[in-house]
């Protein structure tokens, strides 16, 4: 029988508002806030959204860091390949729906806690049955460019998801 571990990660994400007019006395609005990592106590400020889920993200890759501790090596690449996947539907998912969040608060907050408790179950899933090492088979060149492509395209994406951040956030001060 696979040995089940259960870790859990909380965040806690505060927004604040400020509303003001600018020197020409046109209204501006500017989104800050905080978060805070539950369990460890952790707290960052941010007025850029890519702080959040880089806070989020070294979080994770700790928890699934010491949960692969003890595991084979073919383990830990498969674990690894699982949790970069879900960065990647991070990456080009979530940036709209913070931005519909903003818009409309209550409908997207619990659809974003939905769909971010989804993927952590999937990826708690995923380390708790382990891989069978009779079904595993080495990495192939293939899987290499893969996962390399998916890094690519990741890192593609959260630069485009920074230039619409400050984009956004210079357009608002």
């Amino acid at each position: 029988m696979a040995k089940m571990t259960d870790e859990t990660a909380s965040f806690v994400l505060r927004f604040t508002q400020k509303i003001y007019e600018d020197e020409q006395g046109e209204s501006q609005v500017q989104w800050r806030g905080n978060i805070r990592y539950v369990q460890g106590g952790e707290e960052e400020r941010f007025s850029e959204f890519p702080k959040v889920v880089n806070f989020i993200q070294d979080k994770l890759a700790k928890l699934t860091i010491q949960a692969m501790e003890d595991k084979p090596i073919e383990q830990k690449e498969s674990i690894l390949s699982k949790s970069f996947d879900l960065w990647k539907r991070m990456a080009t998912t979530y940036p709209s729906k913070i931005i519909e969040t903003i818009k409309d608060p209550e409908s997207q907050i619990k659809s974003i806690q939905e769909q971010v408790q989804e993927q952590v179950s999937q990826i708690g899933e995923v380390i708790e049955q382990g891989l069978d090492p009779n079904s595993w088979r080495p990495a192939s060149k293939a899987d290499h460019k893969q996962m390399m492509q998916l890094i690519s395209d990741m890192s593609a994406n959260l630069k485009a998801l920074n230039e619409k951040v400050d984009k956004l956030s210079s357009s608002n001060t």
